[in-house]
């Protein structure tokens, strides 16, 4: 079980914790959401929850809780910019539907 980041997705988180000025890494999670059904959460970590996964990928903590790590094993965070829109992409194996949006996702 693993998730791994690109180096431009572990540069931005980077930068974001170093703006925030504490933490120690990022959770990745998800929630019940949207029309697919589940939708990606990411916040900043300051203290890890013992039954947590950690995963470092660049000099980045990923923080992934057991029951969370099910439905996104395998995935790969990005960071990109498409036109005037940029922020996170995660290329999620699991996937087998998504909404029209790409705000949701179902596996």
């Amino acid at each position: 079980m693993a998730i791994s980041m690109t180096e431009n997705a572990a540069f931005h988180v980077s930068q974001y914790l170093a703006e925030r000025g504490k933490g120690i890494g990022i959770k990745l999670a998800v929630r019940t959401t949207g029309c697919s059904g589940l939708m990606y959460v990411m916040e900043p970590v300051d203290v890890a929850e013992p039954e947590d996964k950690v995963f470092t990928c660049h000099d980045i903590d990923v923080y992934v809780d057991p029951k969370t790590l099910v439905y996104i094993d395998g995935t790969e965070m990005d960071y990109v910019k498409k036109g005037l829109n940029e922020g996170f992409e995660f290329n999620n194996p699991n996937v087998q539907s998504e909404c029209g949006c790409g705000e949701s996702f179902q596996v």
